[in-house]
């Protein structure tokens, strides 16, 4: 049987569990042949089969991102794709992989601030991660990447100033780390009692860089 046959819409399925099952699959298995077959229909004319080989190249990247870090390019095509489905599930696949293809990405890097500005928000989410891992890599990225994070810190909704700011620990290092903890400290008052208990965690993180 061939591993596209195993996804959910050849199995005619509605849930996620067969893509989540073959992820698995794959993954333990490291079959670099099936994760590459799964990758060429990303390209399918059908959008369900293109969004379930989606979905099964990230759930690999959770396990093991170093099996899908060669379709990188791939991902970043997805993100200016119509169909939003594909644009956030690619922006996941750009996230799991971004610390080992950061110099790839960042040639795109304009690209993929322009889909997080305009993004829904499992793409902001996602996208300030790969962001983050990008910004790790290099002192270059970190210098240009930086000042955009913060910025999101400073404009997110209250909710998300947490997550955002777990997201982007990676990038923090001892030359930005002040201004990490000011725009952090500067949302404090609107936090609720939980979302603050999340902030002091951070805020120690932070300090301890």
């Amino acid at each position: 049987m061939s591993v596209l046959e195993k996804i959910a819409y050849y199995r005619n399925r509605r849930d996620e569990v067969p893509n989540q099952e073959l992820a698995k699959e794959l993954a333990d298995r490291r079959d670099t042949e099936g994760i590459q077959e799964i990758a060429q229909h990303l390209w399918d004319k059908n959008k369900n089969v293109r969004s379930d080989c989606l979905k099964v190249l990230y759930e690999i990247g959770y396990i093991h991102p170093e099996l899908i870090a060669p379709y990188a390019e791939d991902f970043l095509k997805l993100l200016h794709d119509k169909n939003n489905r594909l644009v956030w599930g690619g922006m996941i696949g750009l996230a799991t992989v971004a610390d080992l293809r950061a110099e790839a990405i960042w040639p795109w890097i304009d690209d993929v601030m322009e889909v997080i500005d305009h993004g829904t928000v499992i793409t902001v989410v996602w996208g300030v991660k790969a962001l983050a891992k990008v910004a790790a890599a290099d002192p270059l990225y970190n210098a240009q990447l930086f000042p955009y994070l913060l910025e999101i810190i400073r404009t997110c909704i209250p909710r998300d100033v947490p997550t955002h700011g777990e997201s982007m620990l990676p990038a923090v290092n001892t030359e930005n780390r002040a201004a990490f903890v000011a725009a952090l400290t500067e949302r404090r008052p609107e936090m609720t009692k939980s979302q603050e208990q999340r902030l002091k965690k951070l805020l120690k993180k932070a300090e301890a860089i």
